[in-house]
């Protein structure tokens, strides 16, 4: 994979690595470090890509470990109002409110929960990828989302 092909996979998954980092991280700023330093390290380890057609699976393994990185160094933040204003661009009050009340409770979720959570259903990874993304087996992943679903519902 050439430069050009790498900047455009960036391109193209950049909303998609914004999501998987917030639901790890919670913190825009966090968030965008995150981001940076995933896209870097990728970057700087092409040449270990073994098959292209896997490259945004790839980077978002390598966003995941540098989230938790950042949360190893940095106590994870609350998410406020002005925070969910600048991630989602919201038509209308009514709207505003029904997406602030699922991100309220996706944030109440455990780390892992939130993560499979938001590959699963924003990202529509299948089950086995997200496996092996987060480094888990299916069966994990299988009963993350399920006690997920589970609190989701009852915080909904």
């Amino acid at each position: 994979m050439n430069k050009e092909e790498f900047a455009q996979i960036v391109m193209d998954s950049k909303d998609s690595l914004f999501r998987v980092s917030f639901s790890i991280l919670g913190n825009e700023t966090d968030c965008e470090d995150a981001v940076e330093e995933a896209i870097t390290l990728a970057f700087t380890k092409l040449n270990t890509l073994k098959q292209e057609k896997y490259a945004k699976t790839w980077l978002i393994k390598i966003l995941i470990r540098e989230c938790y990185k950042v949360l190893r160094h940095k106590k994870r933040a609350v998410l406020s109002d002005g925070e969910m204003d600048e991630l989602f661009e919201f038509e209308n009050y009514e709207e505003k409110a029904e997406f602030y009340e699922l991100y309220a409770a996706l944030d109440k979720l455990s780390k892992e929960e939130r993560t499979v959570v938001t590959l699963f259903y924003f990202e529509e990874y299948s089950i086995k990828e997200i496996a092996g993304i987060t480094r888990s087996t299916t069966g994990t992943v299988k009963s993350r989302l399920s006690r997920a679903r589970k609190h989701l519902k009852n915080l909904l």
